[in-house]
């Protein structure tokens, strides 16, 4: 591995170019936590994956493959910029731009806490990306920098910020994070200071990965009794819940022609929920605590009827339908308007009618 200085005058432009700083391998398990997780980015055709962002979706594990990157890129950019012990990692991200996607010149430098600068003279340099390379420059005016259209497949980077201002420090947030998030899963603690607990019928155990607990399908179970009725995964037996008791008094009337097939728990199935609670639940009382819910002790005492909860789960999925198709048909407004507002039906109606008869000739 080899540094290039690309520019002659380091004072007037300091930046460094290092390829195959990174292995294929490395660059390879980037690739895969980002395609798994990333979310959509800050323009158009862009997507992002930040660590904070993989924290809040259950996926921290996800951020240890970053740690000896970040520590690596950290040690050879205070080494080259002769800042030793002096910076501080602001922002770790992955960003990826797809087909159309394209930035043109700036600098790095909009902080609030930064001074924008503008370009003023000097010859660019073309960089063409290629897995592994790095490269490490000022975020000032000295290195304004464009990302040309990406007219094919998708070029994906791994974006370091670093500062000398210790308030900026990402670590400091990240580890805030992680001490909320390691301590039970939201989902499952919401369900269980209902009264609720979970029961994954696929082959699980409490050692399987969290991030693969979460989406398999689940049961409900309450006290000593198991509904079964599949959900999609957590996520979606949470929503009926709460559904339920947003619109339990509203759905007693469909309730009378509702079958609901409840079994009891046998042991076997008991000890792989208490394993389960185990891991997503962690400390019991600490849950109750954040989430003010019922003692678990009182759980197995509460004559529950299923049917409710059974109504509340055909109900949910008519409700979701309807708020979907209603994203669907006012998304054009939003667009075209470039505002988020209420679209009324009759200007929806207004609207095609129009639009037909100006694409009738």
């Amino acid at each position: 591995m080899s540094e290039v200085d690309f520019d002659f005058d380091h004072q007037r432009h300091p930046r460094l170019f290092i390829p195959n700083f990174l292995s294929l391998q490395e660059c390879k398990e980037l690739e895969f936590i980002h395609k798994s997780c990333s979310s959509v980015g800050y323009r158009p055709n862009v997507f992002s994956t930040t660590l904070s962002h993989l924290i809040a979706t259950n996926s921290s594990h996800f951020i240890i493959p970053f740690i000896l990157i970040r520590e690596r890129l950290k040690d050879k950019l205070e080494e080259f910029f002769k800042c030793e012990y002096e910076l501080f990692i602001e922002f770790t991200g992955l960003i990826s731009w797809s087909k159309g996607a394209s930035i043109g010149w700036h600098s790095d430098d909009n902080r609030p806490y930064l001074k924008q600068r503008h370009f003023s003279d000097g010859e660019p340099t073309l960089i063409m990306p290629k897995a592994g390379d790095v490269v490490m420059y000022t975020a000032d005016e000295r290195n304004i920098h464009s990302v040309d259209e990406i007219t094919e497949g998708e070029r994906l980077t791994l974006a370091l910020w670093f500062s000398r201002n210790g308030s900026h420090d990402e670590d400091t947030q990240l580890i805030s994070l992680l001490s909320q998030h390691l301590c039970f899963n939201i989902c499952w603690a919401r369900l269980h200071v209902l009264g609720y607990d979970t029961y994954i019928s696929q082959d699980s155990s409490c050692k399987s990965d969290v991030s693969e607990l979460l989406v398999k399908p689940v049961r409900l179970v309450r006290g000593n009794e198991l509904l079964d009725q599949e959900f999609v995964n957590i996520l979606h037996a949470l929503q009926v819940v709460h559904f339920y008791c947003w619109e339990g008094s509203a759905l007693q009337t469909k309730v009378s022609n509702i079958d609901s097939k409840v079994v009891k728990l046998t042991d076997v199935q008991r000890e792989k929920i208490s394993g389960l609670n185990s891991v997503l639940l962690n400390d019991v009382a600490f849950v109750s605590r954040v989430f003010h819910g019922m003692p678990s002790k009182e759980k197995g005492c509460i004559c529950f009827d299923w049917t409710g909860i059974v109504a509340a789960a055909a109900a949910w999925e008519d409700y979701a339908v309807k708020l979907s198709k209603q994203i669907h048909l006012q998304l054009p407004y939003w667009k075209m308007h470039e505002s988020i507002y209420n679209v009324q039906l009759g200007e929806y109606v207004s609207h095609n009618r129009q639009f037909q008869e100006k694409s009738d000739f």
